[in-house]
């Protein structure tokens, strides 16, 4: 399976999905990490996480499947929200967590 079909299926597999640099215990970068702390934040239990750090394929791919350049990325019932900065804004605003009620 190519890196495009196997994010396709990830993201409609999943409720939620996060692709981060990292894990959720041990994140690599401060956004993957903020994004954590948002989603944790938000009371969500199930999501699907990627760490595109264990492959370049999936790396890269993901940027060209959403065409959007930065990691993280956060996918909800199949469609992109955005990185740690939107999800930032959308938590503070209270519409990430009506989002995430999957």
């Amino acid at each position: 399976m190519d890196a495009q079909a196997l994010i396709r299926k990830q993201v409609t597999d999943n409720a939620v999905v996060l692709y981060m640099k990292g894990t959720p215990d041990a994140p690599m970068c401060g956004f993957s990490a903020a994004a954590v702390q948002i989603l944790e934040a938000c009371g969500v239990e199930e999501v699907a996480t990627v760490n595109v750090l264990d492959d370049p394929d999936i790396r890269q791919g993901i940027k060209a499947y959403s065409n959007w350049p930065t990691i993280p990325q956060l996918y909800v019932k199949g469609e992109l929200v955005g990185g740690a900065d939107i999800m930032r804004e959308m938590f503070q605003s209270g519409e990430l967590q009506k989002l995430l009620q999957v």
